[in-house]
């Protein structure tokens, strides 16, 4: 974990990469930030639930966008090694995936650290965001950038070639898919994830691979924008393979169904299509038009993610591990300030959600008011 600080650039965040990649990766954590903390489950708006299975939701983009965006960072960071593999950039890497993932894991046994470990689960959001960065960055040192995208069609379908040859009679299954029989092999079925009924990982081993894709997807939006600059080709570019990229994944979708918990191939793609054009609308904005005075609140967001991620990770555990009586202290601030507040339930739900990005966005205002970047 580095801390720097950094000082105010002309036209850039505090990161000092784009603003509006500043922005568009802030408006994702506190949209994640939202779905994953409502005030019950029970009352939760249609958009801000995961699809059953098959299927994409807004909530569904959540997650694609923030791996799509660290693969525009990705461009930024590895130009130093002009991309080009060495040992010190690998190093940099391993070591930053190592950090990610023991966090990650560090979230999910907290805060009973004395517990049962042979069924503590592995994989989780962060880990996923490691191996998939890491390996991502790994592809771009290694692949000369102009064949960065057969990489990416290398990847797509052969995840496909997987899932479709070796799974079982219905191989996009929750019981059937491939994805799932190697993570019970190599991770074992205590270690998994069990919110779906049965043992299986929505961020497994296998379904990584088309998660990398979804990484350079990213690295190439990184590629055209450093290329091109800030100019209005950048925007139509972007918009324009985001639109063919949605076509293409809604086209896949036919017969390879768009799905996040395999992260189905037309899945990479209609999600990487629509980050496209978020980026766009957003460099279109911000960079184009310098409209940026109401950025502030998702910069703060944007210039520290996973250290507000993780932030918010420990303090839903928190509210949920502290007693005030018979219930939670989760549950005493839905049931006693937002539940009265609104006859429908999922009013109250979101407001309890909204509540919970204001308090993290607090924490980060601080860091962002002192212009400290906690990188990890």
């Amino acid at each position: 974990m580095a801390v720097t600080k950094t000082s105010a650039k002309s036209g850039k965040s505090a990161s000092g990469r784009l603003m509006s990649l500043d922005v568009f990766r802030g408006m994702t954590v506190a949209f994640m930030i939202i779905v994953n903390t409502p005030g019950t489950w029970s009352h939760v708006f249609a958009p801000l639930r995961h699809a059953s299975w098959h299927g994409c939701t807004p909530t569904d983009l959540v997650f694609p966008s923030f791996l799509f965006i660290s693969g525009v960072a990705m461009w930024y960071s590895l130009r130093k090694y002009n991309f080009e593999f060495s040992g010190p950039a690998l190093f940099r890497i391993l070591r930053r995936v190592a950090l990610i993932f023991l966090v990650g894991l560090f979230l999910n046994i907290f805060p009973r650290f004395v517990r049962d470990y042979d069924t503590l689960r592995i994989m989780g959001v962060l880990q996923r965001i490691a191996l998939a960065w890491g390996l991502g960055a790994i592809v771009v040192l290694m692949v000369r950038r102009n064949y960065v995208w057969i990489a990416t069609i290398v990847l797509l379908f052969g995840y496909w070639a997987l899932m479709y040859f070796f799974g079982g009679s219905d191989p996009y299954s929750l019981e059937g898919n491939f994805a799932r029989q190697v993570d019970i092999k190599i991770l074992g079925e205590k270690h998994l994830y069990g919110g779906f009924g049965v043992p299986f990982d929505p961020e497994g081993l296998l379904s990584t691979i088309p998660a990398v894709a979804t990484v350079l997807l990213g690295f190439m939006a990184g590629n055209l924008i450093s290329s091109l600059g800030t100019s209005w080709k950048t925007v139509g570019w972007l918009a324009i393979i985001g639109a063919v990229l949605i076509g293409a994944g809604l086209l896949w979708g036919q017969y390879f169904p768009i799905n996040k918990p395999i992260w189905t191939s037309s899945y990479v793609l209609y999600a990487g299509g629509i980050g496209m054009m978020i980026l766009a609308l957003l460099f279109m904005i911000v960079d184009i038009w310098g409209l940026k005075g109401w950025t502030g609140f998702f910069n703060t967001f944007g210039t520290n993610a996973l250290f507000t991620y993780v932030l918010a990770g420990i303090w839903t555990k928190t509210m949920l591990s502290i007693k005030i009586g018979e219930v939670t202290l989760y549950n005493w601030i839905f049931t006693h300030i937002c539940s009265p507040l609104f006859e429908e339930q999922k009013l109250a739900s979101l407001l309890f959600a909204i509540i919970q990005v204001t308090i993290i966005w607090a924490f980060g205002y601080i860091l962002y008011r002192r212009k400290i970047i906690i990188r990890l």
